[in-house]
């Protein structure tokens, strides 16, 4: 059956079940697909003039590794042996990098087995791109430019309406360079007006056990297990990301949150990392990559002892990726973009299941007719 009603196909859970009857019905739902078209062919054409190459790499892996995410498990028969689908790119890309593809990018899917929400789906369609000889500093200013006149040619102006969930009120979202940036550990300490531990001792029992009366004080709510670094996650997205409206860049993340970011060149314990929020919500992730194989190879095995300790979502091991490092990754610049949610904010959708042709969907209960 369908709900087609005087006033057309509206029902929302009818739209994405349907959605071929979706764009037959409603014009507004196939212009937002050819402006997603339009968006990602805006992203090609400026990395295809900066000189950048577009590659494939797998999407499925002995490893799974490039994020800090829950896997998804398949089964190869042949091999007998499981397999993780890809959470991310970037640990390939790199290896290109260390092959002398000085700049590569890759648009594609990735898979999370996470939650489902208004800005989260299972599989999702990602940017990731490396430059070698880049530091997190011209990633920025390359963020600007390719975010900022991507809203321009997309919209016509730098001001772009978006109406949040649960609002009937649009907002204005200012995407005019260059973009505000927020230092995370000063902020975090403007806010709650208290004095961190220096960033090269949060990894210490002493500085979790600071965070963690902290979050209790504040009534963040932080499940287990309650390590430092997603504590200090949870502070950030509870107190810093929700004053993200126009484009905000929150640099400087502690090492113990990035293990595959390079550690600040002043501030021990700090790496030069960047996230871009737009209408609080992250958009992209970007760093100066941590080139050195044993400091690398270390990261990895804290996160390893986090997975052990009950985080689904710390990464592994990953022995290949160290040993491409050995051969020498350059001074190399990495940035991952949420392309869905770019979409999102350039139409006016507070769903991400309106910017996905086909979303993930809970299955139908099955309906017992009355005899």
């Amino acid at each position: 059956r369908v709900a087609i009603t005087a006033g057309g196909f509206k029902d929302k859970e009818s739209r994405f079940r349907q959605r071929y009857l979706d764009l037959i019905m409603n014009e507004e739902v196939r212009n937002k697909f050819y402006t997603r078209s339009r968006i990602i062919n805006y992203i090609r054409k400026f990395l295809d003039n900066m000189g950048f190459l577009e590659v494939e790499t797998p999407m499925m892996n002995m490893v799974a590794g490039g994020a800090t995410a829950k896997p998804f498990v398949t089964h190869h028969n042949d091999l007998n042996m499981d397999l993780f689908m890809r959470v991310a790119p970037e640990l390939y890309l790199k290896m290109l990098v260390v092959g002398g593809l000085d700049r590569v990018y890759e648009i594609g899917r990735n898979f999370r087995n996470e939650g489902i929400d208004m800005t989260h789906n299972p599989e999702f369609t990602s940017m990731e791109f490396y430059m070698a000889y880049a530091d997190y500093n011209d990633l920025m200013e390359i963020t600007e430019e390719m975010i900022s006149g991507l809203a321009k040619a997309i919209t016509g102006s730098y001001l772009v309406q978006y109406t949040p969930m649960g609002s009937d009120e649009p907002i204005t979202i200012d995407y005019t360079p260059p973009f505000k940036r927020i230092k995370m550990i000063p902020e975090l300490e403007r806010l709650l007006e208290v004095t961190f531990p220096a960033a090269s001792t949060l990894q210490e029992e002493s500085s979790r056990q600071f965070l963690d009366d902290l979050c209790v004080k504040h009534n963040i709510d932080c499940s287990a297990p309650r390590t430092s670094a997603r504590m200090i996650d949870k502070l950030t997205g509870d107190l810093i990301e929700v004053q993200c409206n126009n484009p905000t860049f929150i640099v400087e993340h502690p090492q113990l949150m990035c293990p595959l970011a390079k550690y600040h060149r002043d501030i021990p314990g700090l790496t030069e990392r960047f996230e871009c929020f737009v209408a609080t919500k992250e958009i992209a992730n970007a760093y100066t990559e941590l080139n050195d194989p044993f400091v690398q190879r270390a990261q990895f095995e804290k996160q390893a002892l986090d997975k052990a300790a009950g985080d689904d979502e710390a990464q592994m091991v990953d022995e290949n990726f160290c040993t491409s490092l050995e051969y020498g990754l350059p001074p190399t610049g990495g940035f991952g973009l949420g392309v869905d949610r770019l979409v999102m904010f350039l139409t006016n959708s507070c769903n991400i299941k309106e910017v996905l042709l086909f979303p993930a969907m809970k299955p139908e209960e099955s309906k017992t007719e009355e005899s």
